[in-house]
């Protein structure tokens, strides 16, 4: 059994900025409510002609480049999102000649909002038994595509972006590693987060089409106690797997869905919000791709050293929560 760690982080936007003072124009809202409820200030939107995959595909190189490895060392890519270029292939098959991938294997992986640390995990395993020796893990979303701008519920939420890492295997002397993932899903709760249309049980006719059940719906407050309750549960979980204690942590990188979420299950961990990545108020919520942007600027920026202990924690529509525990 091999180890596993991050050798590489990259990320991408698009240039295309939407500001709350701009959809003050589009929707019953105000800049001042948006910043109160949810931390956001403005948020980048996909234009005309670009894609999900340009996205995942300008992230890839980047986290390629610091890894230091080509395209061609890669043997699989997990491509995590739910807003695909298409239902049919698999976007990380659209991404793959992008980036000259041409020795991998790739498909796509959807748990929503948790989808970047579920595949984080999928990673590990294919490592930790030899399977690969580098894989492209990438969270990538394009939910402006998916956004009904009369809900003033969801429209002032929800970015595009990606984020992508090289998951290497590591040298026995290494420190770097990653310990642990605990996951959790309950099927239950599928209606309180969704996109209704579009699947095999509600297939698009001319009928559905600008239909509600097109675009993004959400019961926020149910969603708010989810998110509280399970990422405390799993962090928890995680850490105790692991044998260390939440005071060990040098950073915590939560799912970039709302302010308030995060300083609610900071306080129920006792975490510090000095040692918390943030960047929700400059993108919005970009689901599958908030932990690994926000790790990505951190890295840059020289915040997150080598050896550093790091704690993500993500939830999404499912529901689904996950956590997970490395040593960068």
């Amino acid at each position: 059994m091999y180890n596993t760690k991050i050798l590489g982080t990259g990320s991408a936007f698009p240039e295309q900025e939407l500001s709350n003072h701009e959809l003050e124009k589009v929707v019953d809202t105000s800049d001042e409510w948006i910043r109160e409820r949810t931390g956001i200030l403005t948020r980048r939107k996909v234009s005309e002609g670009e894609e999900n995959s340009d996205l995942g595909a300008a992230a890839s190189k980047k986290a390629l480049e610091m890894a230091g490895l080509s395209a061609e060392d890669v043997g699989l890519i997990l491509y995590c999102t739910n807003t695909p270029d298409k239902i049919l292939p698999a976007t990380a098959c659209i991404m793959q000649p992008k980036i000259g991938a041409k020795n991998a294997v790739a498909f796509d992986l959807n748990a929503a909002c948790a989808g970047w640390v579920l595949g984080l995990s999928v990673a590990d395993q294919f490592i930790r038994t030899g399977a690969y020796k580098n894989i492209l893990v990438i969270g990538a979303e394009a939910l402006s595509r998916f956004i009904n701008w009369n809900d003033r519920n969801t429209c002032v939420l929800f970015g595009d972006g990606a984020g992508a890492t090289v998951i290497s295997r590591a040298e026995k002397n290494e420190e770097s590693r990653i310990y642990s993932t605990k996951m959790l899903s309950d099927g239950n709760y599928e209606s309180i987060l969704d996109i209704r249309f579009g699947g095999s049980r509600f297939p698009v006719t001319e009928e559905r089409l600008g239909q509600p059940g097109q675009y993004i719906a959400m019961n926020g407050r149910e969603v708010f106690k989810f998110a509280v309750r399970a990422l405390v549960d799993r962090c928890c979980e995680v850490l105790k797997e692991s044998d260390y204690m939440v005071d060990d942590i040098t950073w915590f990188v939560p799912h970039q869905a709302n302010i308030r979420i995060i300083e609610a299950i900071n306080k129920k961990l006792e975490i510090p919000m000095e040692k918390t990545f943030l960047n929700v108020h400059k993108y919005g919520n970009t689901s599958a791709a908030t932990c690994p942007t926000v790790f990505d600027e951190a890295v840059r920026e020289g915040r997150v050293q080598r050896g550093d202990l790091v704690l993500f924690a993500t939830f999404g529509g499912g529901l689904t929560s996950a956590a997970s525990l490395i040593r960068f």
